[in-house]
């Protein structure tokens, strides 16, 4: 994992603002917001392709195994955002960022809607696929979960919830989590009895946060995410550290630290009061085998953490325990710029991050050459 270099990086990923007029300078909008940004990336189940999302409203396809862009796709009218490939690889879902919070579902192929899933009253901030079939889920601002169908147009679940949720399916399918900000809680339902109460409420609190700051800032969660085994819950946060979770039970396994957390646009730019999601939710993932995390962060640097080895905790969930720190296993350079989409191919030992450009992330095969002018003298 050490050995991951950037082997490819797209320079013109996102289309840049236009230009101030003169006499705006450093006080128009643009210059205010810092650069466009990829804000979303999703591979397909084969690993073949790799699909982002980005504030210019354009969506763009890329091989994985020829390391070139294949297509660009334009959404202006609607915006596109949380690109995500169903079990096809010619077809996706997204959310939309202006006109209406309509969840649509595009064909790649001829660049046509294919169906359009309405119901929510405000943005759509997590989208998530089923592993195992054609269902998904969609969380907004308007502090619901919808579960979907791709074959019918109609909401076939509904939750209401107290505050705007992230939501994320585990491995088989049959389980699935919902994050709730301002409270803390992660809710397990079980996805044949949704209608039913969750049947496990997880609190997360970081008691190491009041030695921090008195009153302690609050967690923002911009993601979950199931380990193949179902073990184990990530909490990706906008903060500077992401939380590990037993999905079992519930107890607060590892706090990983390490990065800079990405709420701000611009690296220079002061903390909120309240923290904030920040521009993309997708700045932390498992490697497909869940025994590495990687996380962006706003220096540009990637980060790893070894999580092969995670303490066992039984018995009651004691709040107040401080969870075990555990600090970067690797720190890869490489990237420009804020890293706020970091995600590992399913299939091939690959990955991308993106941010204002894209990388795609390859081993490096060359070595260490004071090791190979070893082996050869060795051979000799």
């Amino acid at each position: 994992m050490s050995k991951l270099k950037p082997a490819k990086v797209f320079k013109t990923a996102v289309e840049p603002h236009t230009p101030p007029s003169p006499g705006q300078g450093s006080r128009s909008p643009q210059a205010q917001q810092g650069p466009r940004h990829i804000t979303g990336l999703s591979f397909d189940d084969r690993g073949d392709q790799v699909i982002t999302a980005g504030e210019d409203e354009t969506f763009r396809l890329y091989s994985c195994k020829s390391g070139k862009q294949v297509k660009i796709l334009y959404s202006k009218k609607y915006g596109v955002d949380l690109p995500r490939f169903t079990h096809k690889n010619t077809a996706i879902l997204h959310a939309s960022t202006k006109e209406d919070d309509t969840v649509r579902y595009h064909s790649l192929h001829d660049n046509k809607y294919l169906q359009y899933f309405k119901g929510h009253k405000g943005r759509v901030i997590s989208l998530e696929m089923s592993p195992v079939d054609d269902g998904f889920m969609s969380g907004s601002l308007d502090k619901t979960v919808r579960l979907w169908d791709l074959r019918s147009p109609n909401c076939r679940g509904l939750l209401n919830l107290p505050a705007s949720p992230v939501v994320a399916y585990d491995a088989s399918g049959l389980v699935f989590a919902v994050g709730i900000n301002q409270y803390s809680r992660i809710l397990l339902y079980d996805q044949a009895n949704f209608d039913k109460a969750p049947f496990l409420t997880i609190t997360l609190e970081d008691p190491t946060l009041s030695k921090v700051t008195f009153p302690p800032r609050a967690i923002y969660m911009t993601s979950l995410a199931f380990s193949t085994n179902g073990k184990y819950l990530l909490v990706g946060c906008s903060g500077d550290a992401h939380y590990l979770m037993d999905a079992f039970e519930g107890h607060l396994l590892a706090k990983l630290v390490g990065h800079v957390g990405l709420e701000r646009r611009r690296p220079d730019a002061p903390l909120s009061i309240e923290p904030q999601r920040g521009c993309s939710g997708e700045e932390v993932s498992w490697t497909p085998d869940s025994r590495y995390v990687l996380s962006g962060s706003a220096d540009g640097k990637i980060v790893l953490w070894d999580v092969s080895i995670l303490p066992a905790k039984q018995g009651p969930i004691n709040t107040k325990a401080e969870p075990l720190v555990i600090p970067p296993a690797a720190v890869l350079e490489g990237h420009p710029g804020p890293s706020r989409c970091v995600k590992f191919n399913p299939r091939l030992a690959m990955m991308a991050s993106a941010g204002a450009e894209l990388a795609f992330w390859l081993p490096d095969q060359a070595g260490d050459p004071e090791e190979l002018a070893k082996e050869l003298l060795k051979k000799k």
